[in-house]
């Protein structure tokens, strides 16, 4: 967690994206979720730590090899293989890039993603029903390529591995944020099943 805070709070003082919130509750919230999903301590590390190489700033570089001596092998193996190619190319081919690597994972590694995604789409029905569509605003794409992005991503992991302990929450949270985005309510009744 030190590492985790350090890296995003403490060097990058990041913020959730349109919000005010610490960037460190993401890694945080991931964690938990692996942990509550019965991970074992390298998985929980890795998911604590995922974002660390791609949020790092240049002049304090988090690499696969600085992982690999703080926290081991195994555990810089699965930041690997959840952490983007290239945060350089277009949304599009990111995000494409990420669903094409699904088929390689992991069930680890399956798991450290379907947490990341519950974490990202439960904040997105949040904020849907606290504040209504405008909250598309804060992304570079159309409301409608970023929910088909969460839809898609949320129907390989679910294809790769049925019976993943997180199964059940990934489903809520497609029928939640699919049923949010047709009624936009600017009420928040929806709960994250892990809190």
């Amino acid at each position: 967690m030190e590492f985790a805070i350090d890296v995003h709070e403490v060097k990058r003082h990041q913020k959730r994206k349109g919000k005010e919130i610490p960037y460190i509750t993401h890694p945080l919230t991931v964690g938990l979720i692996l942990a509550k999903a019965g991970a074992d301590e390298d998985t929980i590390v890795a998911g604590l730590l995922h974002e660390t190489v791609e949020e790092s700033l240049p002049d304090f570089a988090v690499t696969e090899e600085s992982l690999q001596a703080e926290f081991g092998d195994r555990v810089a193996w699965l930041i690997d293989s959840v952490t983007e190619l290239s945060k350089e190319l277009p949304w599009h081919e990111r995000n494409n890039e990420a669903l094409a690597r699904i088929a390689e994972h992991s069930q680890e590694s399956l798991l450290i993603k379907c947490a990341d995604v519950l974490t990202n789409d439960w904040d997105l029905v949040e904020d849907i029903g606290r504040d209504g569509e405008k909250v598309f605003d804060r992304f570079n794409v159309s409301k409608e390529e970023r929910l088909l992005h969460q839809f898609k991503m949320i129907s390989a992991l679910m294809e790769e591995w049925p019976g993943s302990p997180l199964a059940h929450d990934l489903n809520s949270v497609e029928v939640a944020l699919r049923g949010i985005t047709r009624a936009n309510p600017h009420s928040n009744q929806q709960v994250k099943p892990w809190l």
